[in-house]
């Protein structure tokens, strides 16, 4: 088997660099993937962080990130049980997934369905069973950003341990990505090996 593997990842949208890093891993030793922007850089390192890899990372003279990653002698690669570590419940096949895929909820009146979001995120907020992990993806992530008025409720969530998964591509699509105020910006690969491997999964 050989010990490195380089991965060049340069202007690859998502979820690219993170399956092309993913599969690098599973046959390397060491792995070096070279990014341009800074969301694949963090993708990249927190799914190395969950293969239980050593991350590290050089930011070169032209923009460009080298993350290396070393798989540690001691960790076995397990699957991603990381949602499950944050202490929420979950069932015995897997985590409990909430999906916000709107800044609305239901079909029809936007106004009422605005009203209805609101209501059911502060619900969650006070339900004694929280879930384990929240994806937000299309209009849904203008809840996680300044000035939405669920903040208090997600950053209450995320404090109890509730993961935040804010998709990447859509906060870049609606020019929001400076404006994220809680969770971390993730990618459609980790949304679906998420929604793959739920218990359950609710979407409202």
């Amino acid at each position: 088997m050989s010990k490195t593997k380089i991965v060049n990842a340069r202007g690859l949208s998502c979820p690219q660099p993170v399956v092309l890093a993913k599969q690098a891993i599973e046959t390397h030793e060491q792995v070096k993937v070279i990014v341009d922007d800074e969301t694949a850089l963090e993708n990249v390192k927190r799914l190395g962080a969950k293969q239980g890899c050593d991350v590290q990372v050089e930011k070169k003279n032209d923009g460009t990130y080298e993350i290396n990653l070393t798989r540690k002698a001691d960790t076995s690669r397990t699957k991603d049980d990381s949602a499950a570590s944050c202490g929420a419940p979950t069932s015995s096949s897997g985590p409990f997934v909430i999906v916000i895929s709107a800044d609305t909820m239901g079909r029809g009146n936007d106004e009422l369905g605005y009203v209805l979001i609101r209501a059911f995120l502060h619900a969650i907020a006070f339900q004694k069973e929280k879930p384990s992990i929240m994806l937000f993806y299309n209009t849904g992530v203008k809840l996680t950003v300044q000035g939405s008025e669920v903040l208090e409720d997600l950053k209450q969530l995320e404090s109890e341990g509730v993961q935040l998964l804010v998709c990447g591509t859509c906060l870049n699509y609606f020019e929001i990505k400076d404006k994220l105020a809680t969770g971390i910006v993730s990618n459609m690969y980790d949304i679906v090996e998420t929604m793959s491997r739920a218990g359950r999964l609710l979407v409202p």
